[in-house]
């Protein structure tokens, strides 16, 4: 099979690579394994939050202070400003609405009642100006009876630090008494299936303003519109206060609808994704490579004028660490970082652990190297890449969605020079 782009990784940087790229016309194939990141997507993007330890109030601006190897820095401050204005089109028109500047971070509530700062957050939840000071007082805090990943009494502690009122109170529901026969079943999926359909969110809701009658702001988890977007908004037009969602212990209903919507924008542009399949191995000519072999397609190939390496980080076995050092293990590519494993990380906990800088090792263009010369036509982008701390900087959707655009423009660069040249 032949495609102009070839993408192995179907997480935010794989999907975002390819819906750039079939939107200006390109023929690409998406090699993914199953579930990604985005099944913990908190409802928001940061783009920075960090630099130092120190939090950034405005995320462009602070770029300057990241070391010259961090992807933003490579990408161009330039080029970060312009992507970042066109990344949450590019999730509007996939059906994602989200707000926020890269010139200002907002502020959201995390699962333990604190201000977090952010870049981009999905309408379903509220975002603040300030984290000083929450503009309310009294707050009722409603679970479903049961469901043991939403953390309400985490929740309440934050929140009383901020002199907020709070009663927490708990809703039984018959058409969620099956679930909870197994706390393994009681998920925020299998819960977010429920309101999908029937009446269950009109029950729901009729339950919520009994309780909520002497509180300026409910507080519910996130566990409303999986498959059918319209759920939050018309589960917040029936409450008759402010409704403030906040996301619960993965998985994440929102993050797998946005992963659906995704998916689903890049299926209508007419990409090919390949879903539960892995490439092994490569086949290279020079410095080029040719085709990948997948697990599923045996000795089908897939041929490709450019590839794009987006298979995450450790998490998702981008990178590996063995007894001899650390690997990419599809292709053996170079990888920044230290062989020594006792190199790998501080014994303090908390603090900044060497292995989360550690990815494969690309030249200017984002190019992925084999003993010290980039594959001309292989890119990288996203988490893959060495040279940030996402964890500690709040910078890990950001570079995903930044640098997925950029490798984009890349390639498309590249083939309109071919054929130019043709």
């Amino acid at each position: 099979m032949k495609f102009d782009t070839v993408i192995i990784g179907g997480g935010l940087s794989g999907l975002t690579c390819g819906i750039r790229l079939m939107e200006q016309g390109r023929k690409c194939a998406i090699v993914s394994s199953g579930q990604s990141a985005i099944h913990f997507f908190s409802g928001s993007f940061d783009l920075l939050s960090r630099v130092n330890g120190q939090e950034v109030t405005n995320p462009l601006e602070s770029i300057h202070s990241l070391p010259s190897e961090h992807p933003y820095q490579r990408v161009g401050q330039a080029n970060i400003a312009r992507l970042a204005e066109e990344a949450p089109q590019l999730l509007d028109r996939a059906g994602m609405v989200f707000a926020g500047t890269a010139k200002r971070n907002h502020f959201v509530l995390t699962p333990m009642g604190t201000m977090k700062p952010t870049w981009l957050t999905l309408d379903d939840f509220t975002s603040f100006a300030k984290n000083d000071k929450l503009p309310l007082s009294r707050a009722t805090i409603v679970n479903l009876q049961g469901f043991l990943d939403f953390h309400t009494l985490f929740i309440k502690d934050g929140l009383t630090r901020y002199g907020v009122e709070v009663q927490v109170r708990n809703v039984a529901m018959a058409q969620f008494e099956a679930i909870r026969r197994n706390p393994s079943e009681m998920r925020s999926s299998n819960i977010a299936k429920v309101f999908d359909q029937g009446d269950a969110l009109d029950q729901f809701a009729e339950k919520v303003n009994k309780l909520g009658k002497e509180s300026d702001v409910i507080i519910l988890p996130a566990v409303f519109g999986l498959f059918n977007t319209t759920v939050p908004a018309a589960l917040k037009a029936r409450i008759n206060k402010p409704v403030v969602l906040l996301p619960a212990v993965p998985p994440s209903t929102p993050g797998i609808r946005c992963q659906i919507q995704l998916r689903q924008r890049f299926q209508e542009l007419g990409g090919t994704h390949f879903l539960g399949d892995m490439v092994r191995e490569g086949k290279f000519k020079g410095n080029r490579l040719r085709y990948v072999n997948t697990n599923n397609h045996g000795d089908i190939q897939l041929e490709a004028d450019h590839f794009i390496l987006a298979s995450g980080s450790f998490y998702s076995k981008g990178i590996k660490a063995g007894p001899y050092g650390l690997f990419e293990p599809i292709f053996g590519l170079d990888v920044d970082g230290e062989n020594e494993r006792e190199k790998w990380f501080d014994k303090q906990v908390f603090n900044n652990q060497p292995y989360m800088h550690y990815g494969v090792r690309t030249d200017a263009r984002f190019r992925p190297m084999i003993n010290g010369q980039p594959v001309e036509n292989l890119y990288a982008a996203g988490s893959v890449l060495a040279g940030s701390n996402p964890l500690k900087e709040g910078s890990g959707a950001g570079i995903c969605l930044l640098t997925s655009l950029h490798v984009a423009e890349q390639i498309l660069q590249d083939q309109d020079d071919e054929e130019r040249y043709i």
